[in-house]
């Protein structure tokens, strides 16, 4: 695990950004629909990133109030860069314990991060903590182990056929409880209620080989990180490899899919 999280490089937003954050802006809008709150709610968004669901509440759901927190200074910076929205407060702050008080929100909701603190338990204790009476906690991450995110699956089958010691950086192995079962099984163990656990679904689709591959190359996250730590020749015979050995569309497109496990819930009231 500690040669896995030397590849997590959650610093730079940009990077990720260009990596993940064109597929986390598009999912978000899904996830809300999916959740349907109602308007003139106390939001908390624990994990923020560079903001993809923050836009999205903002934009959808007509919050009364939005405090959006995450432990990375990068991914704050980019937040309030692409959310430039005087309804949102952006601060630093860690899932495992939150500075806010107890019964204070309407609702708690977690975007793509869960997999990535290290005490999931207690992330998801403090979220219903901070939860009002009757409060909606919502969350969501990657399909890992279902291979729901196609084109980080195709990227790790090239990289461990090359390198067969890379299989323990790959998300599949790294996250085993990103499944139905094991986020329920979580929200159970929270206490949280009324628990409903989806599937959220939609294309991802690469306009060229370079749109595909530049984003590896910023090393920004665990398979980018993993790719610039590698010689330049093997990182070529990498990028040969998954050329190569990809799905094309007639206008060259790679045509790929990506898919999250949601789920939502309620605190006891």
């Amino acid at each position: 695990m500690a040669e896995a999280a030397r590849h997590d490089a959650w610093q730079a937003g940009d990077s990720y950004d260009l990596y993940m954050g064109r597929w986390s802006r598009q999912i978000a809008p899904l996830f809300l629909d999916w959740l349907d709150p109602a308007e003139g709610l106390d939001w908390l968004e624990v994990g923020c990133g560079t903001g993809a669901l923050s836009a999205a509440i903002l934009a959808r759901c007509n919050p009364r109030s939005l405090v959006s927190v995450d432990p990375s200074e990068g991914f704050l910076a980019k937040a309030r860069a692409n959310v430039p929205d005087k309804r949102v407060e952006f601060l630093a702050g860690d899932a495992q314990v939150l500075s806010f008080e107890s019964s204070s929100k309407d609702m708690v909701v977690s975007a793509l991060v869960l997999n990535f603190i290290p005490d999931k338990e207690k992330a998801l204790a403090e979220m219903g903590r901070v939860a009002r009476r009757g409060a909606t906690i919502g969350f969501y991450v990657w399909d890992y182990p279902g291979g729901g995110v196609e084109f980080m699956r195709a990227f790790w089958t090239a990289a461990t056929a090359l390198d067969p010691g890379a299989i323990d950086l790959t998300e599949d192995r790294r996250f085993p409880f990103c499944t139905e079962d094991g986020l329920t099984s979580l929200a159970k163990q929270a206490g949280f209620v009324s628990i409903d656990c989806t599937r959220i679904e939609m294309p991802a689709v690469f306009k060229d080989f370079e749109d595909y591959w530049h984003p590896f190359t910023l090393g920004a996250g665990p398979a980018p990180g993993y790719c610039m730590s590698l010689a330049p020749a093997a990182r070529q015979r990498l990028m040969e490899r998954l050329r190569d050995s990809l799905p094309r569309g007639q206008d060259g497109s790679i045509p790929l899919k990506t898919r999250a496990w949601a789920v939502k819930a309620k605190v006891q009231s």
